[in-house]
């Protein structure tokens, strides 16, 4: 047994920089003027502290190993080794989820923009050796990202409403308009395609046939998010003002039913092969990713600073967006891919 100061456990399992852990020590006669913790050898912003728990909010980078200590006075914690992760890809703006490429693991992100805003480059690729490209095609305001059964990508431009589908990573090729504000995308087992307007529509086609209204879901102010189940149903997230926002559920025929109300801003979400889900949201003043079980039991899995999606690689990793930066993290969650 262990005895002296020491830290016991970081809450959640896995934290982005700028993201919020929940530290437990013991041992630690807690002196909040002499109180110090740091996080990879940089000082983290001690935001409350009491006799069993710390929360602080991580630095925005940091440069040493991935580990925490505390300092009380005169009681200092050994070096507590956590999943503490630096960003990978910086300077974007994502407004969902990233896509991963099943056939190359890359991870595709956006920088979407202002609606209307026409930018230089709006589509990036991150290789798995870490080397962020910049595709040579132009989608304003990309807001969806969804790789098709074909292995292609597909992304939705917000302004026009307009569905597109890149080929080769060099030609954006339009094959639906008249979407509304079109943002998230998802395809069913039988290859077709949704696209959810934020104003309320999610509309249903074959990739390059004409949308038809599948469904109607109260409007966002901010995107449509959308992801099949191993039920088959489709589950959509759209973030409101509330506090307790809804994650939705639609069978086959259109009928939408709440799956569960729980969650401030539900923003990204995604489904591991056991059917858990997991979602960037904000939870009882947490903030991050959150897995939701079959019995709607909810975890705090991942901490970060702005979460507005996530995705998983055929290697187990779980890659977070956050308005301007991809985190990437080897969770062992293998995801639903195409």
């Amino acid at each position: 047994m262990t005895f002296g100061p020491r830290i016991e456990r970081i809450e959640p399992q896995f934290a982005a920089a700028n993201g919020y852990v929940h530290i437990y020590p013991a041992g630690v006669v807690i002196e909040p003027r002499h109180l110090r913790v740091t996080i990879g050898g940089q000082e983290a912003v001690i935001k409350a502290a009491g006799p069993k728990r710390i929360i602080a909010q991580l630095p925005e980078a940091f440069a040493g190993e991935p580990e925490c200590m505390v300092e009380s006075g005169v009681d200092i914690t050994p070096p507590f080794g956590h999943s503490f992760a630096n960003a990978k890809a910086e300077g974007l703006h994502n407004v969902g989820n990233p896509a991963v490429d099943p056939a190359t693991g890359a991870i595709y992100a956006m920088r979407s923009g202002g609606r209307g805003m026409q930018l230089t480059n709006t589509l990036y690729r991150l290789e798995p050796d870490g080397y962020l490209d910049e595709l040579p095609v132009q989608v304003m305001n990309p807001s969806g990202l969804a790789f098709g059964p074909d292995g292609k990508l597909y992304v939705t431009n917000r302004a026009l409403g307009e569905l597109y589908v890149i080929d080769n990573d060099l030609e954006a090729t339009r094959i639906s308009s008249g979407l509304g504000i079109a943002t998230g995308i998802a395809f069913d087992k039988d290859g077709l395609i949704y696209v959810g307007d934020r104003s309320g529509t999610i509309f249903r086609s074959e990739p390059g046939g004409i949308p038809e209204q599948f469904a109607m879901i109260e409007p966002s102010v901010a995107a449509f998010h959308l992801a099949f189940g191993p039920d088959d149903r489709l589950y959509v997230t759209a973030p409101g003002l509330a506090s307790r926002d809804a994650i939705y559920s639609v069978d086959e025929q259109g009928r939408v039913e709440t799956f569960l109300r729980a969650f401030g801003r539900p923003q990204g979400l995604a489904f591991d092969r056991d059917g858990n889900i997991y979602l960037a949201a904000n939870h009882q003043g947490r903030q991050g990713i959150f897995r939701v079980s079959p019995a709607k039991e909810v975890d705090w899995i991942a901490s970060a600073h702005a979460p507005v999606g996530l995705c998983f690689t055929a290697k187990g990793e779980m890659v977070i967006a956050t308005h301007h930066e991809l985190y990437s993290f080897d969770a062992s969650i293998f995801g639903t891919l195409v």
